[in-house]
């Protein structure tokens, strides 16, 4: 599972950004230090990125910057957990999640008054993963109770998720943002989720 990179050349080509800029917003962590690859090239080395998430990055920064301070940027997109907290009421009052979600979280974990940005941020997975049609809720009991067990490790610094399914057996893991991962050709990857994606989602809509 390779993921597509671009190089830093072509990135400042194509977005018609210049490099001062891409360095600020590397400063101002508007675009994680991570994403800059240095791989050796018949040239010397060069940088490369990610190319579909700093491709939407940036699109993003363009669109936001004019009305959003570049340090308000920060703090939405920062991989570090806000310390918000929102009543489940809330959550669904402002279709952060839909009723159905948090009725199945409910049913699996009784009633919860208020949540922390991290059970909002599974509660968020499991309604994306819901809404697309790809699991069923027994499905989506194995995904909570991985995030449960094992999110913390990732220190609020993304990620993918993996839904898997093999046979007609379904599981999931959590990788590393920057690893490949292969499987034999019978293993089916239903679903791959960017866990910084929609970090930076939910930051945007509980702000």
């Amino acid at each position: 599972m390779v993921e597509d990179l671009i190089s830093k050349k072509e990135l400042l080509k194509v977005t018609g950004i210049s490099y001062g800029q891409l360095y600020r917003w590397k400063r101002k962590n508007l675009i994680p230090e991570e994403w800059f690859i240095k791989k050796s090239t018949f040239t010397g080395q060069e940088t490369f990125f990610p190319k579909a998430r700093i491709m939407d990055r940036i699109k993003k920064i363009k669109s936001m910057k004019g009305d959003v301070s570049l340090d308000d940027l920060a703090d939405m997109f920062s991989p570090n957990l806000m310390e918000r907290v929102l009543e489940s009421g809330k959550l669904v009052e402002q279709n952060i999640v839909s009723k159905t979600t948090m009725d199945f979280y409910t049913q699996k974990r009784g009633e919860v008054e208020k949540f922390a940005f991290e059970k909002m941020l599974y509660l968020y997975i499991l309604d994306k993963m819901f809404e697309s049609g790809k699991i069923n809720f027994e499905e989506g009991e194995i995904i909570l109770k991985l995030l449960e067990g094992e999110y913390t490790k990732f220190k609020g610094n993304g990620g993918e998720l993996l839904f898997l399914r093999k046979l007609g057996i379904s599981s999931c893991c959590l990788v590393s943002s920057v690893c490949d991962i292969y499987f034999e050709n019978s293993m089916k990857i239903i679903e791959k989720v960017n866990l910084s994606d929609l970090i930076e989602e939910l930051k945007i809509k509980i702000a």
